[in-house]
């Protein structure tokens, strides 16, 4: 990250080197471009760069977010379909995997989703929890042909789990890159800045174009920061999608 500012930091200050070097021995003379007519460029540059920074981030906060509703709707639907599998297991084996995944669902409901709302690291107890409902999962030797599959399906159904389990776990710890959120402050207080720039005659239209810039930078920003945590804020996936199934 410091490595990335200092880069941002050398190419402005060359680029204002250039500039005073430019006036020092080339100043402008009567013929070239109005004042007015190249800060209006430069803004327009700023401008459309910034735009792509802020589609940049908010395609990566969308993206993390779906990702996180998919995660959680995949990991409670086969934790469902564990639950009803039990029923197909001898009866002893299978009272006992129903038990299990419902505590493992009560721990991730109950005890990871708030910490995950906290970024707060979820520990091994989930995983643990779900290698004793893998190890009651195993069917005996004497188990019926019927068994046998249901004990397979379980295995499969194990598999979707374990896979969106960790993808909810990489999806409470991703966070938009500092990277992003320099260039999105830095080049929204530019963006705004220019806008002072120009002369424009009716102050209320100044007023009112500085006032509605700035409301909708602010808005985006804020939007993009209440999205950048997938489990917490406004938009928060919540534990619905496990409590309605249990």
């Amino acid at each position: 990250m410091i490595e990335s500012f200092a880069i941002v930091l050398g190419v402005a200050l060359l680029a204002a080197t250039v500039v005073l070097i430019k006036h020092r021995f080339w100043p402008p003379g009567p013929d070239d471009e109005p004042r007015e007519d190249v800060a209006e460029y430069i803004s327009m540059m700023v401008g459309v760069l910034y735009a792509l920074v802020l589609g940049l981030a908010l395609v990566s906060v969308w993206d993390a977010h779906s990702g996180a509703e998919d995660h959680t709707a995949a990991e409670a639907s086969a934790a469902h379909q564990i639950h009803l599998l039990a029923s197909g297991l001898p009866a002893r084996q299978g009272d006992r995997m129903r038990g299990e995944i419902e505590s493992y669902v009560r721990h991730v409901a109950d005890t990871e989703w708030p910490a995950m709302a906290e970024r707060a690291p979820l520990g091994t107890t989930g995983w643990q929890l779900l290698d004793k409902v893998r190890a009651t999962s195993q069917v005996p030797a004497d188990a019926t042909p019927a068994q046998q599959a249901t004990g397979q399906e379980t295995l499969a159904q194990l598999s979707i789990l374990d896979e969106a389990r960790r993808g909810r776990e990489a999806d409470s710890a991703e966070q938009l890159s500092p990277v992003i959120w320099f260039g999105l402050i830095v080049g929204g207080v530019l963006t705004i800045a220019f806008m002072f720039m120009f002369g424009v005659r009716r102050s209320f239209t100044h007023v009112v174009m500085v006032m509605g810039l700035s409301g909708l930078i602010t808005f985006t920003v804020l939007l993009i920061y209440q999205m950048d945590s997938p489990f917490a804020g406004l938009f928060a996936v919540d534990a619905t999608p496990f409590t309605r199934y249990f």
